[in-house]
């Protein structure tokens, strides 16, 4: 199931999005209970909650019933509010190369806040104090269950679905000093979505192709089989050092063909009107203009 939310009235709803439209949730369960009417109501009522939302589902297309036309409607961020957004650098052995870092020996962990998050479509301001803006494609965990100590065998039981992220950087203000979260904490550096599609529909999370298009040139075009370290790894690693909590999102690293990644001479970052959008296999693909701060 591929689940967005929409911004209706200044008020967060949740679709469904189906082939001939997305379902509005709430006007679709109008004589019914117990329909979860957010994103995370669905991640926290778990399979439970996806069967409910697959009935109605079934019913609002029978009967062609609360069908929204996608382009029409303005997206937030798949997951609206998660307690958490861990991020993991230099997961890719081709982006560890091309940066010249070494191969790191266990997961690199730093974080992100809601500021960051974003919506399909939404223009982003590349911040003042930044002339280095990068972009970075990633697939995006969702956590479904709290986790405490879990095991790589038992570690994707706990995952809800997934996504994708732009998870922008800029490298001026992250290479400042050893510590790289003052370059990724910018207002919208986490363009989220535009589909939260649940782990039954993706299948093996690290078998997906990956691409981040600028202005309709291909930058980065890889397989999520390139990580160094696996999904699976990356949710039991972290469980072992703090309780992940339905709705908790891990962005995964990105391959390479980011800017730093280039030579000096031929390293051009994001310029006000850039057009950039990051495709995943089975996500969909999520689009965003730069524009200058004002």
């Amino acid at each position: 199931m591929k689940l967005l939310t929409f911004i209706e009235n200044q008020q967060y709803k949740l679709g469904i999005h189906t082939d001939k439209g997305v379902i509005d949730v709430a006007a679709a369960a109008v004589e019914q209970a117990e329909v979860p009417l957010n994103v995370h109501e669905v991640i926290n009522g778990g399979s439970k909650a996806i069967a409910a939302l697959q009935r109605l589902a079934d019913q609002a297309l029978a009967g062609e019933r609360a069908l929204l036309d996608e382009s029409e409607l303005t997206l937030a961020p798949c997951v609206t509010a998660p307690s958490k957004i861990i991020c993991v650098g230099l997961n890719y052995r081709k982006h560890a190369e091309e940066t010249n870092a070494p191969i790191p020996e266990y997961p690199i962990l730093f974080n992100k806040f809601s500021n960051t998050l974003t919506g399909h479509g939404h223009d982003v301001a590349l911040p003042k104090v930044s002339q280095k803006v990068d972009y970075e494609a990633e697939l995006v965990i969702v956590i479904g269950k709290e986790s405490k100590y879990l095991t790589k065998e038992n570690a994707l039981d706990h995952v809800f679905g997934y996504c994708c992220v732009n998870d922008l950087s800029a490298r001026d203000l992250q290479l400042r000093t050893p510590q790289w979260m003052l370059g990724k904490i910018c207002d919208d550096f986490s363009p989220l979505g535009p589909y939260l599609v649940t782990a039954d529909e993706v299948g093996d999370p690290n078998e997906l192709e990956i691409k981040c298009i600028v202005n309709g040139e291909v930058r980065q075009h890889s397989n999520t089989s390139d990580m160094i370290f696996k999904v699976d790894e990356i949710v039991s690693y972290i469980s072992q050092h703090l309780t992940l909590s339905p709705g908790d999102i891990i962005l995964t690293g990105t391959p390479e063909g980011v800017v730093l990644g280039y030579p000096l001479e031929k390293q051009v970052y994001l310029q006000d009107g850039d057009v950039v959008t990051i495709e995943i296999e089975k996500l969909g693909s999520i689009t965003n203009r730069m524009v200058a701060e004002v």
